[in-house]
């Protein structure tokens, strides 16, 4: 099994997967990720890294530009030890930052806006009681397990460890939750500025 990020001394999950994860990501999350990646692996010879973080180690004196301009140098740090065909997911917790970084041969079927967009985001940035490390760990989950369905399908290949739908699913749920409170938020707007006006009417008859 090739290593890429040996570089690294200190990783929570050591996995072939994970490159670094710093205390974010389930360890029964970690499990599923390397089931799907090796059986990609194996059949596609496709490797998919992830490398989370929880601020990069970098400070806000630094400003936005500065921040970006590092995160990305960091990417490519990490991308040049790479080889072969390959996904490297980026997530910074602090700077709210997603990146998806492919190989030349598979960049093209990869659509990183629409897994970022709609597999991973809506999970992670969920308003409710569940705890960071159970949200980074269901969009991180999901996010790799649309990009390993993708590059299957490209090749004409079933994975076994497939999530399928359910992932767009949890997605597509929480998008229809958020437009239903936008919704509901604009109808109830107007209804207040109308029983508003029906109140200063009947006052003044």
């Amino acid at each position: 099994m090739r290593y890429i990020f040996s570089i690294i001394l200190f990783v929570s999950v050591a996995t072939s997967t994970i490159l670094q994860d710093d205390n974010l990501i389930d360890k029964r999350a970690v499990v599923k990720l390397q089931e799907i990646t090796n059986e990609l692996k194996q059949k596609t010879n496709t490797d998919i890294y992830v490398h989370l973080s929880k601020d990069n180690g970098l400070s806000d004196e630094l400003g936005v530009e500065n921040m970006i301009k590092q995160i990305k140098q960091k990417e490519q740090k990490i991308i040049s030890t790479t080889d072969g065909s390959y996904v490297v997911v980026f997530l910074s917790i602090k700077q709210k930052y997603i990146n998806m970084i492919s190989s030349k041969d598979i960049k093209d079927i990869i659509n990183k806006d629409d897994i970022i967009d709609n597999y991973m985001v809506p999970l992670l940035a969920s308003f409710d009681k569940n705890e960071l490390q159970s949200k980074v760990s269901a969009s991180v989950l999901n996010g790799v397990a649309q990009i390993a369905d993708v590059i299957a399908k490209s090749k004409n290949i079933k994975l076994k460890s497939s999530i399928g739908s359910a992932g767009k699913t949890a997605g597509s749920i929480w998008q229809m939750f958020i437009y239903t409170i936008v919704l509901l938020g604009i109808i109830s707007y107007f209804f207040i500025i109308l029983r508003e006006k029906k109140l200063k009417k009947n006052k003044y008859e």
